[in-house]
């Protein structure tokens, strides 16, 4: 199988998709991107996420971190759809999507990676691009009409391109996936996801088990496409992901505790009391 060649991504003196396309959001006025306020989430008697209220602006990186169980990952489910919310409201550029289906939350414009990476190890690193592509356009598609859509639709072809290109996969496009190494995959995932023009990305743990390599490697792309979107990303490596967020929220409990710088933050007698004893905050500017 040929990978369909794409017509140039960057002309001479000109810009790729990618650019362009983010450059036209970039020249709107400034806004709130999302806005959650007193959302809540309960499992039976559990509380998981209790009334949380947060916020991010358009163009700003925002780092969530707490101890285990303290409910960082099932408010992202709440955010992207995954999970219905017991009370709250959640909005996206000011519209209410606190009931939309998580797949028509992609196709507005939200994205997220999953702490475990998410791919199809039986298909190619270019399939799998070309799939979700496919799948997430801006019209929805019947089953039936996801199933016998073509795979050499330009745009599709040179957005996939693009973003393979950007997560250094282009020498894998034709390899299997379930060939690629746990880092490579990471990448796919982000690659995907970075496919499908998102206005807001959201990140589960993307540095969850890779190497200071990969690490390094996941560090530089998220470093040059956090200027061209919304980023918000859940980690609990905390030295990697200071120089790379605007803000940083702590949760505990089920609540955001405190916010605002990293520095700040980490600094707060509050912050180092939830993570008393598990050696993560003392690690931080190692």
């Amino acid at each position: 199988m040929k990978i369909p060649p794409p017509t140039p991504l960057f002309s001479k003196g000109g810009l790729g998709e990618f650019e362009s396309y983010f450059l036209r959001y970039k020249s709107d006025q400034m806004s709130e991107v999302l806005k959650a306020e007193g959302l809540s989430k309960h499992f039976g008697g559990l509380i998981a996420v209790n009334q949380v209220n947060f916020h991010i602006n358009q163009y700003e990186t925002v780092g969530i971190i707490g101890p285990n169980g303290s409910g960082k990952t099932t408010f992202f489910n709440l955010l992207s759809g995954l999970f219905p919310p017991t009370a709250g409201r959640i909005t996206f550029f000011g519209s209410d999507i606190t009931h939309l289906p998580s797949n028509q939350r992609v196709m507005k414009g939200m994205v997220r990676t999953f702490q475990l990476v998410s791919v199809f190890n039986s298909m190619s690193v270019w399939e799998n691009l070309v799939l979700s592509s496919i799948r997430f356009q801006k019209e929805p598609i019947s089953e039936w009409k996801f199933l016998l859509s073509p795979a050499n639709n330009e745009s599709i072809r040179r957005r996939c391109y693009e973003a393979m290109k950007l997560v250094g996969l282009e020498s894998k496009a034709l390899i299997l996936t379930s060939e690629l190494s746990y880092g490579f995959k990471r990448m796919l995932e982000i690659g995907i996801a970075l496919s499908l023009n998102p206005k807001l990305l959201l990140l589960d743990e993307p540095l969850s088990g890779l190497s200071d390599m990969e690490i390094a490697e996941v560090l530089d792309v998220l470093q040059r496409v956090k200027k061209n979107l919304t980023l918000v990303i859940i980690e609990h490596k905390l030295s990697k992901i200071v120089n790379l967020v605007d803000r940083l929220c702590v949760m505990n409990e089920g609540n955001f505790i405190c916010e605002g710088k990293p520095d700040q933050v980490l600094s707060e007698p509050a912050v180092r009391e939830c993570y008393w004893g598990k050696g993560e905050i003392d690690q931080w500017s190692s």
